[in-house]
């Protein structure tokens, strides 16, 4: 066997050491960050201070692997983001661009890609995330996404395809038999992306409604959970899908039996698409998330509704679904622009400068900016009890249980971790908070759980009570109709009974009235009742004969009269029976 084909056969086994033999090759360092979790089958890499050198044999490795179960390619590069302190004193640095944002190196990427997805049977995750991919980037991922044998989650997180570009991935995605979801946050998408993956969800809806009936022949069920197509969509951070993009996605998942998970944070949307989505939820009770977070224009309530509705479907379905977790809301981009400052002292200044001492990060001060100095009653404080007393709390007790109080807070991701490990019948309460004072806050809705113990009911006591109200009412409503449909089948039954007598009846009559019709037909035809009347006269004259033989005695031990024999017009037969 030639070496350069038993090379290849060994690399599709052994991705790394196939790495490090092209590294070898081409002279160059193997990185550290392509080994840091091979262990776990998985490439997870940030590409932006990676050269252009370092790229040939990484993509030679991923084209011809085998044994990888997930691929992450990532890259934060943004330029003109933040305030350097170079840029503070107007000396501008022009940063390097990397070498990921060439489009030769992304189409090389791309069309690793495409190899390894069509010869790979274990890939299961793909995630290129902030690289700047082209249309013919997108065309070759296509390709590969088509021929995929086994992945399940694709990933083009901060990727700005825009409209059109989702339109040609979803070409691929829509008659892909294991794609279970998608992620295209912060993709450049509007309202048209929004239609484009309203109709993917359409167009898989209808092919299953066709499997799930030829599954249901024979008075099979089917199993819903066990067929192909999307499970989650998140599209957070596109600002321009708006209130009709939503009304796209609440059209469709009226009737939608698949669809678990849909993620529309920082979506620009207002009351109006919410309360398409809340009156789509009214009809479906498969959608176990609906994260509709981080869109300042929903108003309390309606959020609070539609996560109410959202966790009453996923009740139902705790352990079966909980594999689609509510994602954890992502910080404010004004957190990232706020910087800490730094406490100077200047100590003087001369012919050669001030004498500049930083000390550190300047304390947040908890009084206000008008008062500078406190009162005598806020700094009051007591004396402590001494240790035996009734009361007395050590200091350390009281620092650590100061400091736990001011830094307890529950968010959406712990929650959801602790929510497995409770029981089945522990209900979920939900509780969103209002507008928070801080600037790096907007608006979450946080679960809370204060007593594991106790059982929190996710509707309060009114709604409960209202709820059974309803359930008595339906069950008379039900009884009553059971009564009506007992007494409608009674009559049903007497009334098939009395028609089949009425049948019956009309059949006997009918045969009566046509064996008349016969007889008067017959009677009616004039060749008929000559032959009757021949017949009759030939019987007369052979009576006559009988009377001139004298053998007249014989018509009398017949039983035969006069009366019989007399008809008007002939009365030669008369005269012949009267003579002896």
């Amino acid at each position: 066997m030639i070496e350069s084909v038993k090379i290849r056969r060994q690399s599709m086994l052994d991705f790394y050491s196939h790495y490090e033999h092209l590294c070898a090759l081409q002279g160059s360092l193997p990185l550290k960050a392509v080994k840091a979790n091979l262990t776990q089958g998985a490439l997870d890499l940030i590409v932006d201070r990676m050269k252009a050198a370092d790229w040939a044999p990484l993509l030679s490795a991923i084209r011809h692997n085998k044994t990888l179960t997930s691929i992450g390619i990532r890259s934060f590069h943004q330029q003109g983001l933040g305030e350097s302190g170079v840029e503070r004193y107007k000396t501008y640095i022009r940063r390097r661009t990397p070498a990921i944002r060439s489009k030769d190196l992304t189409g090389q990427l791309c069309r690793a890609v495409k190899g390894c997805l069509s010869i790979s049977d274990v890939l299961k995750n793909l995630e290129l995330q902030g690289l700047l991919l082209r249309e013919r980037d997108l065309i070759l991922l296509t390709k590969g996404l088509a021929t995929a044998l086994s992945l399940e989650s694709v990933s083009l997180a901060h990727c700005p395809i825009g409209d059109g570009g989702l339109e040609t991935i979803c070409q691929s995605v829509r008659n892909s038999a294991t794609i279970r979801s998608v992620n295209f946050s912060g993709c450049s998408l509007t309202w048209r992306g929004a239609e484009h993956i309203a109709n993917l969800l359409k167009y898989q809806a209808m092919k299953r409604h066709g499997e799930a009936w030829a599954e249901s022949l024979r008075y099979r069920r089917p199993d819903l959970d066990d067929m192909t197509g999307l499970r989650r969509i998140t599209l957070n951070g596109n600002m321009l899908v708006g209130d009709r993009g939503t009304s796209a996605f609440a059209e469709c998942l009226g009737e939608d039996l698949w669809l678990k998970a849909l993620d529309l944070q920082q979506c620009g949307i207002s009351n109006e698409g919410a309360k398409s989505l809340l009156d789509a939820l009214q009809t479906n009770t498969t959608l176990v998330v609906l994260d509709i977070r981080k869109n300042p224009l929903i108003d309390h309530i309606m959020r609070k509704h539609i996560i109410e509705r959202v966790l009453m479907n996923g009740k139902s379905f705790f352990f079966i679904h909980f594999g689609y977790k509510w994602l954890a809301s992502s910080p404010s981009k004004d957190a990232f622009k706020t910087r800490a400052k730094k406490r100077t002292i200047v100590l003087g200044s001369g012919r050669k400068g001030k004498a500049t001492i930083r000390i550190g990060l300047i304390p947040k001060k908890s009084v206000s900016p008008g008062k500078k100095n406190m009162s005598v009653e806020d700094s009051y404080s007591p004396e402590p009890l001494p240790p035996g007393t009734k009361g007395f709390l050590p200091w350390r007790t009281a620092e650590r249980a100061k400091r736990c109080s001011s830094h307890i807070c529950f968010t959406t991701f712990w929650c959801l971790s602790l929510m497995s490990k409770l029981s089945f019948s522990i209900p979920v309460k939900v509780t969103v908070e209002s507008a928070s004072t801080s600037e790096t806050e907007d608006l979450d809705d946080v679960f809370q759980h204060p007593d594991v113990a106790k059982s929190l009911d996710m509707i309060n006591v009114t709604k409960y009570e209202q709820l059974q109200l309803d359930l008595e009412e339906c069950m008379g409503k039900l009884k009553e109709e059971r009564r009506a449909r007992l007494k409608a089948e009674e009559r049903i039954i007497e009334l098939e009974v009395e028609n089949a007598k009425l049948r019956n009846q009309n059949i006997s009559l009918s045969e009566v009235l046509h064996a008349q019709s016969v007889t008067n037909m017959i009677l009616e035809d004039e060749g008929v009742l000559g032959s009757i009347e021949n017949s009759f006269q030939k019987f007369h004259a052979f009576l006559d004969l009988l009377k001139d033989a004298g053998l007249g005695q014989l018509a009398v031990l017949a039983g035969i009269e006069q009366s019989d024999v007399c008809l008007l017009g002939h009365p030669q037969m008369n005269s012949t029976l009267n003579k002896p």
